[in-house]
């Protein structure tokens, strides 16, 4: 069982900035405004201290898959990204046959009730063929209400997210239903003008999957989905920081259009996160990783990434020069928000969860704390 413990001498970053040799108290699984007399004290003098990682848009990784693993492996797959900082995970589901989408989300369903995972997201079928990047074509079908339904129902209100291509026939009702059911209506793997993004995001979207990927891109008399996403004050931008996904030039345009509140890190994981290279199946589809990349084996489209939430922080700040802060917002307090668990996740604050990640001065994971537990204990000297 946890105890009270006191988190000392570390930079933690909070909601309000960064305190330098700041306290996190820990009292059972959350955190706490005052400690016993008698916690004892751990020293983490030269580390930061910031919250546990949030990850919206997540396929699997410790060789297992979300859509298709057994239970066992689906909790392989949630604690191999719990060893890289993420404590929160959204699982996600590639298009896949509608009868099976649907029996996979009861039985993701319940490992949501059991608090291993934080909710389920339908990436696919109801994408468009033009820009159906690592999904069988064959399985793709219109977003038509009566189906998204169907899906939604099925993860017995787990769902959080769907990714529409919201100009296909169905698509702005269906945005409509989600907005009503209170799921994230995301525009995604979509073909459509930029006019046709407008509209789908006035009837309620508010998530733009993994941003510039699986959609046209700029065009200065045909600007596409990508100007009307970044414009909209109303639309949370994923964006994939593995350095493959994204220039950094790019990355920097997101930031500079949406500001630190509108972006979410996500990695958009598939099985071989956290495992290596080899091949791999990503639902139907066959996948090769090489040199950490995961490409389709059938015409070599980027399928998914093998990031972890830890080595896109670190890039975030290293290679991207964005601030701690902005990066902590983007990782954690902004998907928690979207998530609807901020109240209990995405930041360090009483009351809260304890769940925290440990970097050294290089930003390399050196703790993690799920729950008041440690999942990777910090080697202090």
């Amino acid at each position: 069982m946890a105890t009270a413990k006191v988190l000392a001498g570390a930079r933690v970053v909070l909601p309000t900035g960064t305190v330098t040799d700041g306290r996190v108290i820990v009292d059972g699984t959350k955190i706490a405004g005052s400690a016993p007399g008698d916690a004892p004290l751990v020293d983490l003098s030269g580390h930061w201290v910031v919250p546990g990682f949030v990850d919206m848009h997540n396929h699997g990784g410790g060789g297992a898959s979300f859509t298709s693993g057994t239970v066992e492996d689906i909790l392989t797959g949630v604690h191999t990204h719990r060893l890289h900082g993420t404590t929160t995970v959204v699982a996600s589901f590639v298009t896949g046959e509608m009868d099976f989408l649907a029996q996979r989300a009861g039985l993701l369903s319940e490992l949501a009730e059991q608090g291993e995972i934080a909710g389920i997201h339908f990436e696919g079928p109801f994408i468009s063929p033009c820009r159906k990047g690592a999904h069988d074509e064959t399985l793709l079908r219109d977003p038509d209400p009566a189906a998204v339904r169907k899906l939604v129902d099925a993860a017995r209100g787990r769902a959080k997210m769907v990714t529409l291509a919201t100009e296909l026939p169905g698509g702005i009702d269906s945005v409509r239903l989600l907005a009503e059911q209170g799921v994230i209506a995301a525009i995604g793997h979509t073909d459509a003008t930029y006019e046709q993004t407008v509209e789908a995001i006035d009837a309620g979207a508010t998530v733009a999957t993994h941003l510039f990927n699986a959609m046209p891109q700029l065009g200065h008399r045909a600007p596409g989905p990508i100007a009307a996403l970044l414009e909209d004050d109303r639309i949370t931008v994923e964006l994939i920081n593995d350095g493959t996904h994204l220039h950094p030039a790019s990355l920097e345009l997101a930031f500079h259009h949406k500001g630190g509140e509108k972006v979410a890190f996500i990695t958009d994981a598939m099985d071989a996160a956290g495992f290596g290279d080899g091949r791999y199946m990503l639902g139907p589809m066959e996948v090769e990783v090489k040199d950490s990349v995961a490409r389709l084996v059938e015409g070599g489209s980027i399928a998914g990434s093998t990031l972890t939430l830890d080595r896109a922080f670190k890039r975030a700040v290293t290679v991207d020069r964005l601030s701690v802060e902005d990066t902590v917002q983007a990782i954690s307090a902004n998907p928690a928000r979207l998530l609807g668990m901020y109240d209990r996740v995405g930041s360090l604050e009483p009351g809260k969860d304890a769940d925290l990640v440990v970097l050294d001065e290089e930003f390399e994971l050196k703790g993690v704390m799920r729950r008041g537990e440690w999942i990777v204990a910090p080697q202090l000297p």
